[in-house]
This record gives structure tokens, C-alpha cells and sequence, in this order.
């Protein structure tokens, strides 16, 4: 296949040789006139494992070379892959002067092209990027129509410094957005034999880079601030993070990885408290930890607002327990939602097959007693019972059955689904997840 790639940076670079070394002819494309001729003398500009080898040896077979020419890198090849840098300003936000720029030349070629042309984007873009602002741009430089005179598709790339060439021969998967109506097969046949291929939407691939990044800085920094307090009471950390890595059920797993409601029970808000209590008497700073529990309450406030903001003033809630298949109350996130609801003067019915009262004991009973002491006038015996007495229903827990009588609700009902009930391609008329 012949294949542009815009930008010879890290992740450029790295792309256009490893491609090379997969017997497809290589356009390296660089504004850096300097970058250029490094390329075509056959050396890497970046310093990377095993890629000053692999340039010289693509550039000697007529595999690889470089130009800063675009529009012309464009018209003589099939696929175009866009790594151009986005480097971050200092609030934060992007700088997408170097991306626009090699987009318009991109364009430029595309506007001087017979036939189809793929485009993929493998730049680092927020959500939303490459549809409100790299496709129309590639329109107006091309004077062309994506989906019907060019393809574009998102394509991020997982390569780490120093082991990008073997990443990108062993990634944990390759994932390719596509707008709809495209399949993305010309892109996949540049990656067979590496990973396993994930299609998806250009927004999702966009967002899931962001997901993957954050994900590995709060690794490292939870591990940090344990190592910390572990430090503290004369622990050795490594030890426990070696053993911590052993539970791979729920540990190092995709255990509670579901965007949901907040976390409760007898033990989590409990250990964290603790956790936290021996760090601030030991003055060690854990501000990570710390923001554990703001944030679970800030889920649960999110359920509060939806409700009050609805307007609604009777509602109907599925389940109590702080997870299905108990019948513990302790520090359920789903009586502190009742409890936030009933004071804020809205009329409460609640059905939870799991919860009969007179089977309450112990610290379970003291603790419903003492945060919501009218529960047993709130319950219902039915899911039939709650839905015909209420205009809005609270999903909690999911129960077998259900889903079918949701889907029956009157229209003027609303819901609001803090367990996913629903994918979001089959929902109740007034339906909101709440994060979904």
C-alpha cells in the first residue's frame, strides 16, 4: 500500500518506518526541512530503540522517504496518516495550528486526487475534533465531500517512548473510528497480524485516548500515595503493591471499570475513612484519596439535582440495599439519595425485592432506623404498585423482568437509570442515564 504520514516526530516517525518494514511504500511528510533530509539520508530524527536501523534499512530499500511537499505526498498515495503534534497551551487546552496545517495540505492533495482517499488521524484531538473542526477543514481546503470523495477515520495511537516499535507491532488492540457509513478496511489491512481490531465511532476512539492516558497517570499516582503511607507506618510498599497485583478478579481486573452510581456498604466508605484518618495523622498529604470520597458524593448529588430539577414530586425508586442481592442498608448510596430526596419535600415510594424489614438485625437495622425511620411506609410491595403511583421512576438496582415493563411506561414518566438498565439504542421514552 502507499501511505503518507504527516509529521516525523515520535509517533510519526515510528508509524511511517514500522509500515515500511510491512512492505508498503512510505511517504514521510515533515515541514522541518531538517527532519526531511534526515529521513532521506537514512537516518531517524528521534531517538528511538531500533528505528535508526529500521529508517536506514526502509530508506536503502526504496521503501521510505521523506518530503515536505504534503499536497504532493497526498496525490501519490492511497491513505494518509496524520500524526502531527498537538502540544498542550498553558490552560490546558490544545494548540491545533500545526494539525490545521498539515489537515489543509491534506486537502490540497485530496482536491488534486482522482478517486477515493483515506485519511486517518492518529494526532492526540478532544472529542469532537475531528467532526466539528478536521473534516470541515479538509472540505474547504479540498473543495471536496467526506464519505463520498474522501474517507476519514480516527486511528489513536498507544506507542510509549522507548518501546514504541515493539508497541506497535504488539498493541493491546487497534482501534479505528469511523463516521457512518464507512467500514475502516483499508485502514485495518495496514495492522493485520498485531492486535485485535476495535471499530467504533471517530468520537469514542477520540475520547477513549484521553480514558487510556488518564487511567495510567492515576496508577501512578495512587501507587505513589499508598508507597507514601506505606512509608509512614514502616511498610514496605513495593511488597504490597506486588501482592495487591496478585487479585486479578477485582484488583487489576475490569471489576467496577462500569460508569455507574456511587460506591457504599459496610466496608469501602469505611476503609477509606480510615485509610485517610491514619494518613492526616501521620501528615502525609494524599490529595488523590482525599478526592475518592468528594467525588462519590458529588454522583450521588447528581442523582439529587436531576430529580429536584424535573420539577417531579412523586417518585418511585427501584431498590435500597446498597448493591442487589443483599439486604444490607449500610451506607447505601441509595438511602442517602431517599434521605436527600424526602427533605427535599418530594413524596418517596421505594420497591426492593431484597429488603424485608422484620428480617432486619444488628447495626443493619440501627442504621436504617436512624436515617430514614418512616421506611416502611415508603415500600412497595410491586414493581406495578411503584410505577402506578409515581411520575418519576429511579432505577438502583436491576431486576429480572423489568426491562419489559419500563419500555411500557407511560411517555409523560420519566427515568433515570443509575444501573443501565438500558443501552442506549433501546430506552424508555424519557430516559436519562446517569452518566450514559
Amino acid at each position: 500500500m502507499k501511505i503518507s504520514v504527516f509529521g516525523m516526530g515520535y509517533v510519526g516517525c515510528v508509524t511511517a518506518a514500522a509500515l515500511s518494514r510491512r512492505d508498503n511504500y512510505v511517504v514521510g511528510v515533515d515541514v522541518n526541512q531538517q527532519k526531511v533530509q534526515m529521513v532521506n539520508r537514512g537516518e531517524a530524527p528521534v531517538l528511538e530503540k531500533g528505528l535508526v536501523e529500521l529508517v536506514a534499512e526502509s530508506v536503502r530499500a526504496g521503501r521510505m522517504r521523506a518530503t515536505a511537499n504534503g499536497a504532493a505526498a497526498v496525490v501519490e498515495t492511497d491513505l494518509s496518516l496524520v500524526c502531527v503534534g498537538t502540544p498542550a497551551k498553558k490552560n490546558g487546552s490544545f494548540d491545533y495550528r500545526h494539525l490545521l496545517s498539515a489537515i489543509t495540505e491534506v486537502g490540497e492533495g485530496i482536491k488534486r486526487k482522482n478517486g477515493n482517499h483515506v485519511v486517518a488521524i492518529r494526532s492526540t484531538v478532544l472529542p469532537g475534533t475531528t467532526e466539528s473542526m478536521l473534516i470541515p477543514a479538509l472540505q474547504n481546503s479540498s473543495g471536496k465531500k467526506a464519505g463520498i470523495d474522501f474517507t476519514v477515520h480516527t486511528n489513536p495511537e498507544f506507542l510509549r517512548e522507548s518501546s514504541a516499535l515493539h508497541d506497535f507491532d504488539n498493541p493491546p488492540f487497534v482501534v479505528i473510528g469511523n463516521a457512518e457509513g464507512t467500514d475502516g478496511f483499508l485502514l485495518e489491512k495496514l495492522y493485520e497480524g498485531t492486535g485485535p481490531v476495535c471499530h467504533t465511532t471517530i468520537k469514542t476512539a477520540e475520547m477513549l485516548k484521553y480514558v487510556c492516558n488518564t487511567f495510567h497517570a492515576l496508577k501512578i499516582t495512587f501507587a505513589n500515595e499508598i508507597g507514601s503511607i506505606c512509608q509512614a507506618v514502616g511498610v514496605d510498599s513495593h511488597e504490597v503493591m506486588d501482592l495487591f497485583c496478585r487479585d486479578t478478579k477485582l484488583n487489576i481486573s475490569p471489576a467496577y471499570l462500569k460508569p455507574g452510581f456511587a460506591f457504599g456498604g459496610s466496608c469501602l466508605p469505611k476503609d477509606l475513612r480510615a485509610l485517610l484518618y491514619q494518613a492526616k495523622t501521620l501528615d502525609v498529604q494524599t490529595p488523590l484519596l482525599t478526592g475518592v470520597a468528594q467525588s462519590n458524593q458529588l454522583q450521588i448529588q447528581r442523582a439529587i439535582d436531576f430529580v429536584v430539577d424535573s420539577g417531579v414530586k412523586k417518585v418511585g425508586m427501584v431498590g435500597l440495599t446498597f448493591k442487589p442481592g443483599t439486604d444490607d442498608l449500610r451506607e447505601s448510596p441509595l438511602v442517602s439519595l431517599s434521605e436527600a430526596l424526602i427533605g427535599k419535600g418530594i413524596d418517596l415510594r421505594i420497591y426492593d425485592p431484597n429488603l424485608v424489614l422484620n428480617n432486619l438485625v444488628g447495626a443493619n437495622k440501627i442504621f436504617i432506623e436512624e436515617q430514614l425511620p418512616h421506611i416502611g411506609r415508603l415500600l412497595c410491595d410491586s414493581f406495578d404498585e411503584l410505577m402506578a403511583e409515581n411520575e418519576f421512576i429511579i432505577l438502583g438496582h436491576r431486576y429480572d423482568g423489568l426491562k419489559d415493563k419500563l419500555m411500557r411506561l407511560n411517555g409523560n414518566v420519566r427515568v433515570l437509570d443509575l444501573a443501565r438498565f438500558f443501552g442506549l439504542e433501546q430506552t424508555p421514552s424519557a430516559y436519562r442515564g446517569i452518566c450514559w
